[in-house]
Protein backbone atom coordinates (compact mmCIF):
# COMPACT_ATOMS: atom_id res chain seq x y z
CA UNK A 1 0.00 0.00 0.00
CA UNK A 2 1.20 3.49 -0.79
CA UNK A 3 2.59 5.35 2.23
CA UNK A 4 0.76 8.48 3.34
CA UNK A 5 1.93 11.28 5.58
CA UNK A 6 1.20 10.24 9.16
CA UNK A 7 -1.00 12.99 10.53
CA UNK A 8 -0.79 14.17 14.12
CA UNK A 9 -3.22 12.32 16.43
CA UNK A 10 -4.29 10.26 13.42
CA UNK A 11 -6.09 7.37 15.08
CA UNK A 12 -7.44 9.47 17.95
CA UNK A 13 -8.97 11.84 15.39
CA UNK A 14 -10.60 9.21 13.21
CA UNK A 15 -11.80 7.25 16.26
CA UNK A 16 -13.50 10.47 17.44
CA UNK A 17 -15.12 10.94 14.02
CA UNK A 18 -16.51 7.40 14.44
CA UNK A 19 -16.47 6.47 10.77
CA UNK A 20 -19.37 4.33 9.50
CA UNK A 21 -18.92 2.41 6.26
CA UNK A 22 -20.62 4.02 3.28
CA UNK A 23 -21.28 7.39 4.93
CA UNK A 24 -19.90 10.70 3.68
CA UNK A 25 -17.18 12.76 5.35
CA UNK A 26 -15.28 15.94 4.60
CA UNK A 27 -11.56 16.37 5.23
CA UNK A 28 -11.39 20.17 5.19
CA UNK A 29 -7.59 20.21 5.24
CA UNK A 30 -6.20 17.47 3.01
CA UNK A 31 -2.50 18.25 3.45
CA UNK A 32 -0.51 15.05 3.11
CA UNK A 33 -3.66 12.90 3.01
CA UNK A 34 -3.25 11.05 6.30
CA UNK A 35 -6.75 11.62 7.68
CA UNK A 36 -8.39 11.15 4.29
CA UNK A 37 -6.65 7.83 3.77
CA UNK A 38 -7.65 6.56 7.22
CA UNK A 39 -11.32 7.44 6.64
CA UNK A 40 -11.21 5.65 3.28
CA UNK A 41 -9.58 2.61 4.92
CA UNK A 42 -12.51 2.48 7.37
CA UNK A 43 -15.05 2.51 4.56
CA UNK A 44 -16.06 6.17 4.41
CA UNK A 45 -16.60 8.31 1.32
CA UNK A 46 -14.51 11.47 1.48
CA UNK A 47 -14.54 14.94 0.00
CA UNK A 48 -11.06 16.33 0.61
CA UNK A 49 -10.38 20.05 0.33
CA UNK A 50 -7.20 22.08 0.08
CA UNK A 51 -6.34 25.59 -1.11
CA UNK A 52 -3.03 24.24 -2.40
CA UNK A 53 -3.20 22.51 -5.78
CA UNK A 54 0.17 20.89 -5.06
CA UNK A 55 -1.36 19.02 -2.09
CA UNK A 56 -4.29 17.80 -4.20
CA UNK A 57 -2.01 16.65 -7.00
CA UNK A 58 0.32 14.95 -4.49
CA UNK A 59 -2.46 12.84 -2.97
CA UNK A 60 -4.15 12.15 -6.32
CA UNK A 61 -0.87 10.80 -7.67
CA UNK A 62 -0.58 8.46 -4.68
CA UNK A 63 -4.13 7.20 -5.10
CA UNK A 64 -3.57 6.54 -8.80
CA UNK A 65 -0.37 4.67 -8.04
CA UNK A 66 -2.31 2.55 -5.55
CA UNK A 67 -5.55 2.05 -7.48
CA UNK A 68 -4.58 2.50 -11.11
CA UNK A 69 -7.51 3.18 -13.41
CA UNK A 70 -9.91 2.51 -10.51
CA UNK A 71 -8.88 5.86 -8.97
CA UNK A 72 -12.05 7.53 -10.25
CA UNK A 73 -14.19 4.98 -8.39
CA UNK A 74 -12.36 4.79 -5.05
CA UNK A 75 -14.72 6.90 -2.87
CA UNK A 76 -12.43 9.94 -2.87
CA UNK A 77 -13.38 13.33 -4.30
CA UNK A 78 -10.72 16.05 -4.36
CA UNK A 79 -11.62 19.73 -4.60
CA UNK A 80 -9.51 22.87 -4.56
CA UNK A 81 -10.75 25.67 -2.35
CA UNK A 82 -10.53 27.41 1.00
CA UNK A 83 -12.50 25.67 3.74
CA UNK A 84 -14.19 28.96 4.58
CA UNK A 85 -16.29 28.03 1.51
CA UNK A 86 -16.91 24.49 2.77
CA UNK A 87 -20.68 24.84 2.23
CA UNK A 88 -20.34 25.72 -1.46
CA UNK A 89 -17.62 23.15 -2.11
CA UNK A 90 -19.72 20.46 -0.44
CA UNK A 91 -22.80 21.33 -2.49
CA UNK A 92 -20.83 21.37 -5.73
CA UNK A 93 -19.52 17.86 -5.05
CA UNK A 94 -22.64 16.16 -3.76
CA UNK A 95 -21.78 16.29 -0.05
CA UNK A 96 -24.70 18.41 1.16
CA UNK A 97 -25.16 16.28 4.29
CA UNK A 98 -22.28 14.44 5.95
CA UNK A 99 -21.52 12.28 8.99
CA UNK A 100 -18.33 14.10 9.92
CA UNK A 101 -15.92 16.94 9.19
CA UNK A 102 -12.21 16.95 10.06
CA UNK A 103 -10.13 20.13 10.42
CA UNK A 104 -6.37 19.65 10.84
CA UNK A 105 -5.25 23.26 11.22
CA UNK A 106 -1.85 24.78 10.58
CA UNK A 107 0.57 23.71 7.88
CA UNK A 108 1.18 20.20 6.62
CA UNK A 109 4.49 18.38 6.90
CA UNK A 110 4.56 18.43 3.10
CA UNK A 111 4.89 22.23 3.15
CA UNK A 112 7.58 22.20 5.81
CA UNK A 113 9.60 19.37 4.28
CA UNK A 114 9.36 20.72 0.74
CA UNK A 115 10.68 24.07 1.92
CA UNK A 116 10.27 26.27 -1.15
CA UNK A 117 7.04 27.94 0.00
CA UNK A 118 8.69 29.71 2.92
CA UNK A 119 7.00 27.89 5.82
CA UNK A 120 10.19 26.37 7.22
CA UNK A 121 12.56 28.66 9.11
CA UNK A 122 15.39 26.17 8.67
CA UNK A 123 15.32 25.95 4.87
CA UNK A 124 16.27 28.92 2.72
CA UNK A 125 13.40 30.00 0.50
CA UNK A 126 11.53 33.15 -0.51
CA UNK A 127 9.63 34.57 2.48
CA UNK A 128 6.21 33.66 1.09
CA UNK A 129 3.98 31.58 3.43
CA UNK A 130 0.90 31.66 1.20
CA UNK A 131 -0.99 28.37 1.35
CA UNK A 132 -2.99 29.61 -1.63
CA UNK A 133 -0.58 30.89 -4.28
CA UNK A 134 -3.24 33.23 -5.67
CA UNK A 135 -3.25 35.39 -2.52
CA UNK A 136 -1.70 38.80 -3.01
CA UNK A 137 0.27 39.52 0.18
CA UNK A 138 3.33 37.50 1.21
CA UNK A 139 5.18 37.35 4.50
CA UNK A 140 7.99 39.37 2.91
CA UNK A 141 5.53 42.15 2.12
CA UNK A 142 4.48 42.34 5.77
CA UNK A 143 8.01 42.23 7.16
CA UNK A 144 9.23 44.98 4.85
CA UNK A 145 6.21 47.33 4.93
CA UNK A 146 4.66 47.26 8.41
CA UNK A 147 5.80 49.88 10.91
CA UNK A 148 7.67 48.91 14.06
CA UNK A 149 4.47 49.34 16.07
CA UNK A 150 2.49 47.17 13.66
CA UNK A 151 5.15 44.46 13.74
CA UNK A 152 5.14 44.60 17.54
CA UNK A 153 1.37 44.13 17.61
CA UNK A 154 1.53 41.34 15.01
CA UNK A 155 4.16 39.31 16.86
CA UNK A 156 2.60 39.93 20.29
CA UNK A 157 -0.99 39.17 19.32
CA UNK A 158 -0.63 36.36 16.80
CA UNK A 159 2.67 34.85 17.90
CA UNK A 160 2.41 35.54 21.62
CA UNK A 161 6.09 36.43 21.34
CA UNK A 162 7.64 37.83 24.56
CA UNK A 163 10.54 39.49 22.68
CA UNK A 164 8.26 41.15 20.13
CA UNK A 165 9.56 44.69 20.70
CA UNK A 166 13.24 43.78 20.28
CA UNK A 167 12.46 41.70 17.19
CA UNK A 168 10.37 44.44 15.57
CA UNK A 169 13.09 47.02 16.23
CA UNK A 170 15.78 44.74 14.78
CA UNK A 171 13.73 44.06 11.64
CA UNK A 172 13.19 47.78 11.01
CA UNK A 173 16.91 48.49 11.43
CA UNK A 174 17.96 45.69 9.08
CA UNK A 175 15.52 46.58 6.32
CA UNK A 176 16.82 50.15 6.21
CA UNK A 177 19.94 48.64 4.66
CA UNK A 178 18.45 45.76 2.67
CA UNK A 179 15.00 44.32 1.98
CA UNK A 180 14.41 41.07 3.89
CA UNK A 181 13.71 38.43 1.25
CA UNK A 182 14.26 34.91 2.59
CA UNK A 183 13.24 32.65 5.46
CA UNK A 184 16.79 32.21 6.72
CA UNK A 185 17.41 35.97 6.69
CA UNK A 186 14.38 36.54 8.90
CA UNK A 187 15.22 33.60 11.16
CA UNK A 188 18.75 34.96 11.70
CA UNK A 189 17.41 38.46 12.42
CA UNK A 190 15.01 37.13 15.04
CA UNK A 191 17.74 34.97 16.54
CA UNK A 192 20.05 37.99 16.83
CA UNK A 193 17.33 39.95 18.65
CA UNK A 194 16.47 37.13 21.06
CA UNK A 195 18.22 35.61 24.03
CA UNK A 196 18.20 32.05 22.75
CA UNK A 197 19.22 29.42 25.26
CA UNK A 198 19.74 26.81 22.56
CA UNK A 199 16.45 25.04 23.34
CA UNK A 200 14.80 22.81 20.74
CA UNK A 201 12.28 25.50 19.84
CA UNK A 202 13.88 28.02 17.47
CA UNK A 203 13.41 31.65 18.60
CA UNK A 204 11.77 32.54 15.26
CA UNK A 205 9.02 29.92 15.60
CA UNK A 206 6.41 32.32 17.02
CA UNK A 207 7.28 35.06 14.52
CA UNK A 208 6.81 32.66 11.61
CA UNK A 209 3.51 31.51 13.15
CA UNK A 210 2.25 35.09 13.42
CA UNK A 211 3.15 35.92 9.81
CA UNK A 212 1.56 32.71 8.50
CA UNK A 213 -1.67 33.37 10.42
CA UNK A 214 -2.02 36.87 8.95
CA UNK A 215 -0.95 36.02 5.39
CA UNK A 216 -3.59 33.27 5.24
CA UNK A 217 -6.20 34.91 7.54
CA UNK A 218 -6.26 31.63 9.45
CA UNK A 219 -8.30 32.76 12.44
CA UNK A 220 -10.91 34.56 10.34
CA UNK A 221 -11.27 31.57 8.04
CA UNK A 222 -11.72 29.20 11.00
CA UNK A 223 -14.43 31.39 12.56
CA UNK A 224 -16.27 31.46 9.23
CA UNK A 225 -15.93 27.74 8.50
CA UNK A 226 -17.02 26.16 11.78
CA UNK A 227 -20.74 27.17 11.66
CA UNK A 228 -20.92 26.19 7.99
CA UNK A 229 -19.51 22.77 8.84
CA UNK A 230 -22.12 22.35 11.59
CA UNK A 231 -24.89 23.05 9.06
CA UNK A 232 -23.56 20.28 6.82
CA UNK A 233 -23.77 17.63 9.54
CA UNK A 234 -26.56 15.09 9.77
CA UNK A 235 -27.99 14.51 13.25
CA UNK A 236 -25.33 12.59 15.16
CA UNK A 237 -22.62 13.91 12.86
CA UNK A 238 -19.32 15.07 14.32
CA UNK A 239 -16.83 17.90 13.85
CA UNK A 240 -13.30 17.25 15.05
CA UNK A 241 -10.58 19.88 15.06
CA UNK A 242 -6.83 19.62 15.65
CA UNK A 243 -5.27 22.97 16.56
CA UNK A 244 -1.61 23.83 17.07
CA UNK A 245 -1.62 27.07 19.03
CA UNK A 246 -3.72 28.69 21.73
CA UNK A 247 -5.42 31.22 19.44
CA UNK A 248 -6.96 28.50 17.27
CA UNK A 249 -7.78 26.28 20.23
CA UNK A 250 -9.54 29.16 22.00
CA UNK A 251 -11.81 29.74 18.98
CA UNK A 252 -12.70 26.05 18.78
CA UNK A 253 -13.30 25.70 22.53
CA UNK A 254 -15.49 28.80 22.73
CA UNK A 255 -17.45 27.85 19.60
CA UNK A 256 -18.18 24.35 20.88
CA UNK A 257 -19.23 25.72 24.28
CA UNK A 258 -21.64 28.17 22.65
CA UNK A 259 -23.11 25.42 20.49
CA UNK A 260 -23.65 23.19 23.50
CA UNK A 261 -25.16 26.07 25.52
CA UNK A 262 -27.68 26.79 22.77
CA UNK A 263 -28.68 23.14 22.37
CA UNK A 264 -27.01 22.37 19.05
CA UNK A 265 -25.24 19.31 20.37
CA UNK A 266 -22.72 17.99 22.88
CA UNK A 267 -19.00 18.46 23.39
CA UNK A 268 -17.22 15.10 23.07
CA UNK A 269 -13.96 16.24 24.66
CA UNK A 270 -14.34 18.01 28.00
CA UNK A 271 -10.57 18.34 27.93
CA UNK A 272 -8.63 18.31 24.66
CA UNK A 273 -6.92 15.10 23.57
CA UNK A 274 -3.15 15.61 23.28
CA UNK A 275 -0.39 13.50 21.73
CA UNK A 276 1.28 10.75 23.72
CA UNK A 277 4.88 11.14 24.80
CA UNK A 278 5.78 8.50 22.21
CA UNK A 279 4.17 10.49 19.40
CA UNK A 280 5.92 13.70 20.49
CA UNK A 281 9.25 11.86 20.53
CA UNK A 282 8.60 10.49 17.04
CA UNK A 283 7.23 13.78 15.67
CA UNK A 284 8.24 16.98 17.46
CA UNK A 285 5.68 18.96 15.41
CA UNK A 286 2.92 17.24 17.34
CA UNK A 287 3.96 18.67 20.73
CA UNK A 288 1.44 21.56 20.73
CA UNK A 289 -1.49 19.72 19.13
CA UNK A 290 -4.93 19.67 20.78
CA UNK A 291 -7.90 17.68 19.53
CA UNK A 292 -11.50 18.63 20.27
CA UNK A 293 -14.77 17.11 19.08
CA UNK A 294 -18.46 18.04 18.91
CA UNK A 295 -21.53 15.97 18.05
CA UNK A 296 -24.60 17.55 16.50
CA UNK A 297 -28.00 16.68 17.97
Amino acid sequence: MTNYHTSVLLHETIDLVDVTQGKRYIDATLGGGGHTNEILQRGGKVLSLDVDQDALDHVDKKRRAENGERRTKDNLTLARGNFKNIDKLAAENGFKKVAGVVFDLGISSHHVDEGSRGFSLQKEAPLDMRMDKTLGVTAADLVNVLTKGELLELFSTYGEEPNAYAIARRIVNVRKVKRIETTTELADIVKSASHWSGSKIHPATRVFQALRIIVNDELGVLKEALPKALQLLDSGGRIVVISFHSLEDRIVKQTFREWERTGKGIILTKKPIVPSLEEIQNNSRSRSAKLRGFEKI
